[in-house]
């Protein structure tokens, strides 16, 4: 990485933790010290935190690139979620608050939970789904998700969870490549006000082939569906007469706990293939100590679908492990009104609030009054997940949500890593905006040049990791040469894992991320990041959101393409003047070598239904391409909208 990144990482204000939470954290500084000192007692110590029905033998057996971690040791996923609780008195207390879409709830307590996981684990036994069988799980965000999660986990089936707004063709290379063996929906879900069909898909999926057996049915909304009498089988007629007994089973520490795709460089998605003891571990630990959770006291939310990631770490197995109470909400940010995640928070005094930059970004363009319509003062912590976080961004989340008294937690994890490997710890670290500080304890990683030199302070590069850590993946389901290829062959002799970030340390150590490597522009030669530019975008006052790209040019190699979208109230007055002054506003903050050629102004950016900015359809547009799929947006139409302003919003010189 050249110097054009020297302008980022220079934010000098600091955010230490209050005295007073710092007291009362549950992460104190000396774990760094007893991390470094010794990294495999300290995971040996966290992994004691879970309930071993047999203890290992030996911490790791590393033979680059497979990991294996608590060799020997027997547990059960279900039953430190679930059971232990029960058992240790607990089972009075609530473990989902699920607020429906249209405003209906449930709540469940732990041990409510734990009996309806008993009655799914017996339903999926009689459907035949025996311990290493794969399940296919496609639903919307209702609490029999995790249902289903867990009792997959407690007979020993590894899911395979399919966000519910991907297509039936996502879906049905997703159920072949793991060999699902019977798959579990919806009829469909509420979304955005009305209900959205799910089972259609999994029908059409199933057209093509497939070992599937059975497809069992939640219903959720009540729509109609087209029902196979062989195959199809509802979820309330086989769960609710099960019976409620059932012993959870005892399985090695490598056994597969679950199967998550994710995009590949190829069109085929990589299925990253995760196991039992060190994921939990290490999602326990980073879930506890991140959050400072408090279990007796603490509402806790995070955003996030169960069809990602962070849904897995964050929504099921990290939270319920440590026994806490949280928030579960289907629906959309905006349905019915644009202050319906902050009346949330209110409704049920929510604590601890996870989520994404780009839905925090979506707060600021709506406008700060509808965050000052409830009541947020329950909050006490804010975590930001997903991508980097513009430092603009991160203020405005400590300022308006967050009331200038809650301490931020910017992660940087991905699928392959399980669970989170940077962050600051919020009773220790000393914060700054946009930066996600350091590795937590126990995790080593490094800033490492194009020969995998590590690069001192001030210096960018890319982020690697350069130790094996609990919650890594196994692998590429079926595809072990993959993933040899994919994350350790380009620093091989170095035996680093290279992430496919960008990143740089500012003055004082603290890592800023700078967004994925092919999102990190070549102009003239100088490396420039996408995140960069859009954060320098998103400082102007008349800036919401900013998505940017780079689009292939004759004379620069890449061209920097900008699509904004204005604040509440700004007009786009004379157009092409305020154009010119972004243009040369980002010029001032960064340089002239990153001046957009081309801003395009928009009233919404494409993204998908998770809430990702589908960049590679931006720079279709800045090419002057057909554009690609946009089956997976959530809503198709926002790219007819930007080509067709193209030509009269956008300015070159």
């Amino acid at each position: 990485m050249s110097s054009s990144l020297e302008n980022l990482g220079t934010e000098n204000r600091k955010f230490p933790p209050t005295p007073e939470f710092a007291a009362a954290a549950n992460a104190k500084a000396d774990m760094y010290v007893e991390a470094k000192a010794d990294r495999l007692a300290f995971w040996e110590k966290q992994a004691h935190a879970l309930h071993w029905d047999k203890p290992w033998t030996q911490v790791l057996d590393w033979k680059r690139p497979f990991a294996k971690w608590f060799i020997g040791g027997r547990l059960n996923a279900s039953y430190n979620c679930l059971d232990r609780h029960v058992i240790e008195g607990r089972g009075d207390r609530v473990a989902f608050i699920f607020e429906g879409e249209p405003g209906d709830s449930r709540t469940y307590t732990y041990a409510q939970l734990l009996i309806e996981v008993k009655k799914t684990a017996n339903a999926l036994i009689e459907l035949g789904v025996k311990d290493g069988d794969r399940v296919a799980i496609y639903m919307p965000m209702i609490p029999e998700a995790a249902i289903a999660m867990l009792a997959c986990a407690r007979i020993g089936a590894p899911h395979s969870v399919v966000f519910g707004g991907f297509s039936a063709d996502a879906l049905l290379s997703r159920i072949q490549d793991a060999d699902a063996k019977i798959v579990i929906t919806a009829d469909g879900g509420y979304r955005k006000g009305s209900a959205n069909a799910l089972k259609p898909a999994v029908d059409d999926a199933l057209k093509g082939e497939t070992n599937v057996k059975y497809v069992l049915v939640v219903k959720r909304t009540g729509q109609n569906v087209e029902w196979n009498a062989e195959r199809d089988v509802w979820w309330h007629e086989i769960v609710e007469r099960q019976s409620a007994e059932h012993t959870a089973e005892s399985f090695d520490s490598e056994h597969g706990l679950f199967i998550l795709y994710t995009s590949g460089t190829t069109a085929k998605p990589k299925g990253i293939y995760h196991t039992t003891g060190g994921y939990l571990t290490q999602a326990a630990f980073t879930h506890k100590n991140v959050f400072d959770l408090k279990p007796e006291t603490d509402v806790y939310w995070c955003t996030a679908d169960v069809g990602w990631i962070t849904g897995h770490s964050y929504v099921v197995y990290g939270p319920l492990i440590n026994g806490a109470t949280q928030v579960i909400y289907e629906g959309t940010p905006d349905s019915p009104t644009k202050g319906r995640i902050f009346e949330i928070v209110e409704k049920y005094g929510v604590t601890i609030l996870y989520t994404a930059p780009t839905l925090i970004r979506t707060w600021m363009k709506w406008g700060d009054e509808f965050p000052n319509a409830s009541d947020l003062s329950s909050l006490r912590l804010l975590g930001s997940v997903g991508e980097p976080i513009n430092p603009e961004a991160w203020m405005w989340y400590r300022e308006v949500i967050g009331g200038n008294r809650c301490p931020i937690v910017d992660t940087w994890w991905q699928t392959e890593t399980g669970a989170i490997m940077i962050s600051p710890l919020p009773g220790v670290t000393a914060t700054k905006p946009g930066s996600a500080m350091g590795a937590i304890p126990g995790i080593s990683a490094a800033v490492i040049d194009d020969n995998a030199n590590v690069v001192g302070n001030g210096g960018g590069g890319y982020l690697a990791l350069t130790q094996p850590w609990p919650s890594m993946l196994r692998g590429i389901w079926g595809e072990p040469e993959r993933y040899q290829e994919t994350y350790w062959s380009r620093y091989d002799e170095a035996g680093y894992y290279f992430a496919g970030d960008g990143a740089k340390l500012d003055d004082d150590g603290a890592i800023w991320l700078l967004g994925r490597v092919d999102d990190v522009m070549n102009v003239s030669g100088h490396r420039i990041s996408t995140t960069e530019v859009e954060s320098a975008l998103v400082s102007h006052v008349a800036v919401a959101e900013a998505a940017v790209v780079g689009a292939n040019d004759a004379m620069t190699g890449q061209a920097i393409a900008a699509f904004v979208i204005l604040r509440g109230g700004i007009p786009n007055v004379g157009g092409e003047e305020l154009i010119q002054e972004l243009r040369n506003h980002v010029a001032k903050e960064i340089g002239p070598i990153a001046k957009p050629k081309q801003i395009l102004v928009v009233a919404e950016l494409p993204k998908t239904r998770s809430g990702k900015i589908m960049r590679r359809l931006l720079r279709d547009v800045a090419e002057n391409r057909a554009v690609g799929d946009s089956t997976t947006l959530a809503d198709p139409n926002v790219m007819k909208l930007i080509q067709a302003g193209l030509n009269a919003g956008s300015s070159e010189d």
